[in-house]
């Protein structure tokens, strides 16, 4: 494992060739800290929210409002995480040039219109939230994401965001429930 100031430091699970801030398909992961049932509960396979679930919620239909270039496909609230498309398109003259010409890569630079601003802009909203209302919250610290390359691809990940509520008894995020007492 890598070490950064003799400490041990994971590696990024980000395609380490691809811009982040480039126009494509993206699925996102998104899952809440030791994986606490913080949004609510599926019962008869249908997911019945709590504040905070209808919170992450009302904040995914806002991130047009905060970031214009994107576009929201399918997405889920489960009881200890999100699942969501997220479609960055931009117009092709506000992109980087040099992305378009050499092909993407993934450099530091400005992080205000690529998918982590969008993901922590999403995660500040709900947090905002659970402490406007006295809901203790924590997000787990990072996020899971995938770049959608194809259609097929796009359409067994929207099928698969669709059909969550009703496999949550075997998904692996309702088997890691840690007990809130």
């Amino acid at each position: 494992m890598d070490k950064f100031n003799r400490k041990y430091r994971i590696p990024s699970a980000r395609w380490a060739a691809w811009d982040y801030s480039s126009n494509a398909a993206y699925f996102v992961t998104i899952c809440v800290s030791n994986r606490l049932h913080e949004f609510g509960e599926i019962t008869d396979s249908k997911m019945t929210l709590s504040p905070l679930g209808h919170s992450a919620l009302v904040c995914w239909d806002e991130i047009p409002a905060h970031f214009p270039f994107v576009e929201l496909g399918e997405f889920v609230v489960m009881p200890n995480h999100v699942h969501g498309i997220v479609v960055i398109n931009k117009p092709v003259e506000t992109q980087n040039i040099a992305s378009l010409q050499n092909g993407p890569k993934n450099r530091f630079g400005p992080q205000s219109q690529n998918l982590a601003s969008i993901v922590r802009g999403y995660k500040i909203g709900i947090t905002k939230f659970a402490r406007q209302n006295g809901i203790p919250f924590v997000w787990q610290a990072r996020y899971h994401d995938h770049v959608i390359r194809n259609a097929g691809e796009y359409e067994r990940i929207y099928q698969y965001i669709l059909d969550n509520p009703q496999k949550w008894e075997e998904d692996e995020y309702n088997a890691l429930q840690v007990n809130q007492d």
